[in-house]
Formats: C-alpha cells, structure tokens, sequence
C-alpha cells in the first residue's frame, strides 16, 4: 500500500498533468515467456510539479518514462496528460537524458534549434527562438561554438535550452547529472530549477541520487524492484519552501528524508 508522508500540502486541487491508472508492462521473450516490467503503477502528477523517480537499478523507471513521453504503450490501463489519453496528445513531452546528445558537427546555434529544424520551423524563426534562449542564460557568445569546446556543465545546459526551444508541456529529465563532478551538478540543480521554475513545467526526473530528489522536488516516488509499483510517495517541497536547493541540503528535514527513503529502497547487492 503505498504511503504518503507530508510536511505541507502542496496544492489540493485535481489539476494534474499527467495520470497514470494501473499501468502495467510486459514483454515476451523468445520462448513466448511473460516478463513483467511495470506491475502496477497509479499515479497522479500535478501541474507544474517537480517530482523525482527512485529505485533500484533495473527496476523499470525509464519503461515507465518512455510510457509517458508516448514511445511505448502500456500493456494494461491508461496514461493521460492534461486530461486526454496520450495517444491524442503529440509534442508534449520533452526529453533530456544523461549525455547532452548535442551533435559535434552542429553549432550550439544549430543544436538548440534542431528540435524545431524537425518540427518544420523556417529557418530564420528557429533561429531567432535558439539565440534568444542561449542570450537569455548566458551563452549567447558560444552560439558559433562547437560542442568539443564546451564544458561538461555548459553543454547539458544547451541540452537543456535544446528541450525548452520547443516548448513542450512536460520536461523528462533521466540522470541529467550524473556525468557530471560533483560541484557542476551542484551549481546546475540550482539553476536548471530555476529555469523550470520560471517556464512553469511539469517535471518527471529519473535519478539514483537520493540527495538530489530531495534537494529539487515537491515530491519523490519510491519504486520497487522489477516487476515495479510505487512504494510510496513523500511530500518533501523543501526547494520551494526554502527558495535554493543550497538551503534544502542544510535543512534538519533533509537527512530525515534521506534516511526513509534509503530504507524504502529494495537495493540488492
């Protein structure tokens, strides 16, 4: 049964972007055998939230990202986003995973606007929507720049404005940061929250981190080993509370919800 654990309430209202209703994946392998992925997930998420996705490696968090961003259908029940099912519902995902994926023979000017080059934007359009965004969070000298020249935090960076160019009602993030040093990822929390924040997205982040779900979300989902369903679900919201994910990690709340969600994980080793 899955729980809830709150510290506040984070909006009542049945507003939500994305539904899930007793989804369940399952595939066949060669000997027509049933393997179980997703045993059953139910799960509301709100608009413009921020909510993390932890559990054990394997256990079928990224079946269930793809799900919702329409790549796969479910085996069982229903998936909608902003009320419709998803197979009504195109474009509303955006995706940014762990490598940045920028192409090394593109300019970053190139990069950002690929999204929109595929949905059919002309060209001096696109281009006038990539360089707005790069001016706007400080790369806008980097435009004529290839990928190799960048550091490791500025590229997932373009990655980012690359996902927000196309305006996408949803942002999947899967391990955005764990490429990356520690201080970098430190530094990028802050400010990718912040800019997803002022856009006013809803967020799904896939992440092993225990410390960054905390650190960015309005709630965290606790996931069990495959075949997988929500374990449970904590209020945490200590960001937005608090106004940095800086101020969350020096909170006294934040090694309390370290150490439950810790022990909710069903790591085998």
């Amino acid at each position: 049964m899955v729980q809830n654990y709150f510290i506040e309430d984070i909006g009542k209202e049945n507003n939500y972007a994305i539904e899930l209703q007793g989804v369940k994946k399952y595939f066949f392998d060669k000997e027509e055998n049933v393997i179980q992925v997703i045993q059953d997930i139910t799960l509301n998420i709100k608009e413009k939230e921020f909510i993390s996705i932890v559990g054990p490696s394997g256990c079928g968090k990224t079946t269930m990202f793809n799900i919702i961003a329409g790549l796969l259908e479910p085996s069982e029940g229903t998936v909608k986003v902003h009320g419709k099912s998803i197979s009504s519902s195109t474009g509303h995902v955006g995706y940014m995973m762990q490598k940045d994926l920028l192409f090394p023979w593109r300019t970053i000017l190139d990069n950002v606007s690929l999204g929109l080059e595929i949905k059919g934007v002309p060209k001096k359009e696109r281009e006038e929507i990539a360089r707005h965004y790069l001016n706007k969070y400080g790369l806008g000298d980097f435009e004529k720049a290839y990928p190799s020249t960048l550091s490791g935090g500025m590229r997932q960076r373009v990655a980012l404005i690359r996902t927000l160019a196309i305006d996408p009602d949803i942002i999947l993030l899967d391990e955005p940061f764990s490429a990356l040093d520690y201080q970098t990822r430190l530094v990028l929390e802050e400010e990718i929250l912040e800019i997803l924040k002022e856009f006013g997205k809803t967020v799904v982040l896939i992440t092993h981190d225990i410390g960054e779900a905390i650190t960015m979300s309005d709630r965290i989902a606790v996931m069990t080993q495959r075949p997988t369903r929500v374990k449970k679900l904590y209020e945490v919201g200590l960001a937005k509370k608090l106004g940095s994910v800086m101020k969350a990690r020096g909170d006294h709340r934040y090694n309390e919800f370290f150490e439950k969600v810790w022990s909710d994980l069903d790591i085998q080793i």
